[in-house]
C-alpha cells in the first residue's frame, strides 16, 4: 500500500517499522494525509478493531470539550508509522477520553516497534494507561498490572451465541427469557428496540448511571458536563463505520433497562449499560443483554466487548476474553514508586475483609 503525499504511509503495512522520531499536534491541526494514515493503519491491524481506536471516537470527545492531542510518530525516512491520541494533564498524557476509554493504545501496523519513552514530546513527562490492549510489546517494560476484559462472540445471534456459551451462560439467557414473560404478565408488552436516536432515554440512562455511582460509591463519570455533551454528539453520529449505539427495553410503559455503547464496524462496546432497580426481580439487564445478542446480526455485530472489570454477569455470559494492561511510561523513579504504593492499597482495599467502606476508597483512588 503506497501514497506519496506529505505526511502519507507509504511503508508496505505489516511490515517491520521503526519509529524514529515523534512530535505532537492538536487533532484540530491533523491534516487529511494524518487522518488517512490513522486509518490505514488501523485497517491494517485487526487488534485495532475496537471503537475506541477509530479517530471519530477522538473527534467526539474533542468536540465535545475535552482537548484531544496527537502524538505523531515517523519513520527514519519520515513516513507516518504511528499515532497516540492523548489528553494533556500539565507534564502528563492520558488516553484519549480517558477515564472512559476501556481500550487505549497507539494505532499502529503489526511489526511496529518503538521506544515509549520517545513518545513524550512536548514537555510531557508521563504516559499514564489503565486499559491498555496487550498488543504494544514495546510497552512490555512500563507494565505494572494486568486484567482480562471479557467478550461475547455474537456471531449467529442467540443460537450461535448458546453453542459457545458456557453452562452458566447459557442458564442466565435461559432464565432471562422466563423472567421476560413474567415481566410481560405484570407490566405489560416487552418492547426491545435495538439501535434508536432518542435524546430522552438518553438522559434517563445517564440519570440511572449517575445513581448508581452514588449508590456504590464509584466517582460520577458524568459529573462533567462535557461528558454529557460526548454521548449526545456520539448518539447523533449514524454510521456503521463508527458511531454511538442505543439500545432500550420497556415493559409496557416503563423503561426497565438500556445500554448505550459504541461501534466500529462489526464490534460493539458494552459502555453504559443501566436498569430500573424498581425492576430488579426481573433481571432487565440479562433480557436486554439477551435481546441484544438476538439482534447482532441484523445489526452487523458479531462481537460485544464488555471492557475490563469483575461484574458477574460478564463473568457469566462471556466467551472469552482478551488482556488489557495497567501502567505508567516515564522517567521518573519517585513517580512510579508512588504509582506501585497506590495501586498496592488499591488492592488491598479490594480483597479486604473490611470490605465497602475500603472498596469505595479503591474506587476513588483510580
Amino acid at each position: 500500500m503506497a501514497r506519496n503525499a506529505t505526511g502519507s504511509v507509504r511503508t508496505e503495512l505489516g511490515g517491520s517499522v521503526r519509529i524514529a522520531s515523534a512530535h505532537t499536534r492538536s487533532f484540530d491541526a491533523l491534516t487529511d494525509a494524518e487522518i488517512d494514515a490513522w486509518h490505514r493503519l488501523r485497517d491494517a491491524n485487526p487488534q485495532l478493531d475496537s471503537p475506541y481506536f477509530h479517530p471519530g471516537f477522538a473527534d467526539a470527545v474533542n468536540r465535545a470539550g475535552q482537548p484531544v492531542d496527537v502524538i505523531i510518530g515517523q519513520s527514519a525516512g519520515g513516513d507516518i508509522g504511528l499515532l497516540l491520541p492523548c489528553h494533556r494533564e500539565r507534564s502528563l498524557l492520558r488516553p484519549v477520553g480517558w477515564p472512559g476509554a476501556d481500550f487505549q493504545g497507539p494505532v499502529v501496523a503489526p511489526g511496529t516497534t518503538f521506544d515509549p519513552l520517545d513518545l513524550l514530546t512536548n514537555g510531557s513527562r508521563a504516559f499514564s494507561f489503565d486499559h491498555l490492549l496487550d498488543a504494544y510489546p514495546d510497552f512490555g517494560g512500563w507494565v505494572e498490572t494486568a486484567s482480562p476484559s471479557p467478550y461475547v462472540d455474537t456471531s449467529g445471534g442467540l443460537a450461535g451465541y448458546l453453542g459457545r456459551a458456557s453452562g452458566s451462560g447459557k442458564d442466565n439467557m435461559g432464565q432471562a427469557r422466563r423472567k421476560a414473560a413474567k415481566a410481560e404478565r405484570t407490566h405489560g408488552s416487552l418492547r426491545f428496540a435495538a439501535d434508536i436516536v432518542d435524546e430522552a432515554a438518553l438522559a434517563r440512562v445517564i440519570e440511572l448511571k449517575r445513581s448508581q455511582y452514588a449508590a456504590t460509591g464509584a466517582k460520577d463519570y458524568f459529573a462533567e458536563p462535557q461528558r454529557v455533551e460526548l454521548l449526545t454528539r456520539l448518539l447523533h453520529t449514524r454510521a456503521t463505520e463508527f458511531g454511538g449505539v442505543l439500545s432500550t427495553l420497556h415493559a409496557g410503559p416503563h423503561l426497565i433497562a438500556a445500554h448505550f455503547g459504541l461501534r466500529a464496524g462489526n464490534v460493539l462496546h458494552w459502555w453504559f449499560p443501566v436498569y430500573d432497580p424498581a425492576f430488579s426481580s426481573f433481571a432487565p439487564g440479562w433480557i436486554l443483554l439477551r435481546e441484544l445478542v438476538e439482534a447482532s446480526p441484523s445489526l452487523g455485530i458479531t462481537r460485544i466487548d464488555f471492557g475490563r472489570g469483575d461484574d458477574e454477569y460478564k463473568r457469566r455470559a462471556k466467551t472469552g476474553e482478551t488482556i488489557v494492561n495497567q501502567g505508567i511510561v516515564t522517567r521518573s523513579t519517585t513517580r512510579r514508586v508512588l504509582r506501585r504504593t497506590r495501586d498496592a492499597l488499591i488492592a488491598t482495599a479490594k480483597s479486604s475483609p473490611l470490605g465497602p467502606g475500603l472498596r469505595r476508597v479503591a474506587r476513588r483512588l483510580r
